[in-house]
Order: structure tokens, then C-alpha cells, then sequence
């Protein structure tokens, strides 16, 4: 089955997207702005802020950068718009993100961090093959090998 979904990294053409998750997500997720300050201040990792595309139509964003501490690509931030939500394309541009870091070639693993409560997040990357690390708090670690 060929994909629709196409990654394109934020830039001036599309910064101003008009994305949001769901109220009751909105304590799991970053909002666009958030991911897009997040890609500034982590530009010295190589930060990827990413939009992502159905059909060219923006339905949501991530962001990834290397972490050297863990030899890892740290995949910190992902959302989909809460009216394409249910549609798979998370998943989708999840597979495209870990394509690209497996060209990119630097690491051989990619950690991410979710927030306890966030069974949706919860479900998806296990399904993606990332098994959980570690706990802190309410946040829960996840890794995979690329």
C-alpha cells in the first residue's frame, strides 16, 4: 500500500499551519509553536521539526534530534491535528521519521519519552516495536533499534 503521507521539514512557507490536538491531549503533546521552539533551542543537535502531510494537507508535526549522551535520536515530539486523528497517519509518519534516521545513519537507536496516561502514544509505539526502559516520575522512557 503507497503512503500519502509526506514529511517536510518547518520553514517560513509553513511555520503558521493552524494544527491543535484535542483539550484533554493537550497535557501529553506539544502544541506546533512549542515543537517549533523546541527545534530552536535544540539546533545545536540537529533538530528536525518536521510537518507532516496527507495529500498535501498539513495534519500534524514532530521533531527529533541526536542525543549523544544515549548515542540515540531522541524522537521528543509528535502530534496529529485532532480532525485527522484515527487515521493512521501517525504511524505512517513514524515509519517515514525512522526511515529517514536509518539514512541519516549517526545512531542505531531512537529513544522517546511520553507521559503516563497517554495510552493512544502508549499503544502506537509498542506496536512500532519500541519497548519501555525506564520510568521516571510520569514520564516513561521507550527505545528501539533502527
Amino acid at each position: 500500500m503507497k503512503s500519502n503521507i509526506e514529511l517536510k521539514e518547518i520553514d517560513s512557507d509553513n511555520w503558521r499551519e493552524n494544527l491543535h490536538v484535542k483539550d484533554e491531549q493537550k497535557e501529553y503533546v506539544s502544541d506546533l509553536k512549542g515543537i517549533e521552539a523546541r527545534a530552536y533551542a535544540f539546533r545545536s543537535f540537529r533538530s528536525h521539526a518536521l510537518m507532516i502531510y496527507y495529500n498535501d494537507t498539513a495534519v500534524g508535526a514532530a521533531l527529533y534530534y541526536d542525543y549523544e549522551p544515549y548515542k540515540a535520536y531522541d524522537f521528543c515530539e509528535l502530534f496529529i491535528d485532532e480532525r485527522y486523528q484515527g487515521k493512521g497517519y501517525g504511524k505512517q509518519a513514524c515509519k517515514l521519521i525512522f526511515d529517514r534516521m536509518k539514512a541519516d545513519g549517526k545512531y542505531k537507536k531512537v529513544i522517546l519519552c511520553y507521559i503516563d496516561g497517554n495510552t493512544t502514544a502508549e499503544k502506537m509505539y509498542l506496536e512500532l516495536g519500541f519497548t519501555k526502559t525506564e520510568e521516571d516520575e510520569d514520564e516513561i522512557l521507550m527505545s528501539m533499534d533502527l
